[in-house]
């Protein structure tokens, strides 16, 4: 971790599904030490513009239930995070696992935090 709200990543996808598609979402965790927002934001605090351009981002709302052993009956929802930078007019939607850890990298078209 760069610091307590900010995750140090070192690679880019190459898979252009990886955090666009919900069968694909990005796999923070946390949730069962409650700090499954907090790692979203975290992750999100590590991302960049393509040109190392300063991020925004707003959590949409959950979504999308899938099958978890971490979630509460089985069950865990992604959340949908809606996430643009200054001189872009897209706005990118990013689908984040708080319940599974996975190995964590910027999306496609994105940049990493130096």
């Amino acid at each position: 971790m760069r610091n307590n709200s900010t995750y140090i990543l070192t690679e880019i996808s190459t898979d252009p599904t990886y955090g666009y598609h919900v069968n694909n979402p990005i796999k923070v965790g946390g949730v069962k030490k409650n700090e499954g927002p907090l790692n979203e934001r975290r992750f999100l605090n590590a991302l960049t513009g393509p040109n190392g351009e300063e991020v925004s981002y707003y959590r949409k709302g959950s979504c999308c239930a899938f099958k978890t052993r971490n979630g509460y009956l089985g069950t865990g929802l992604l959340d949908l995070y809606k996430v643009t930078w200054e001189g872009t007019t897209d706005t990118f939607s990013i689908y984040i696992n708080m319940y599974d850890f996975g190995p964590l990298k910027a999306p496609k078209g994105f940049g990493l935090k130096k």
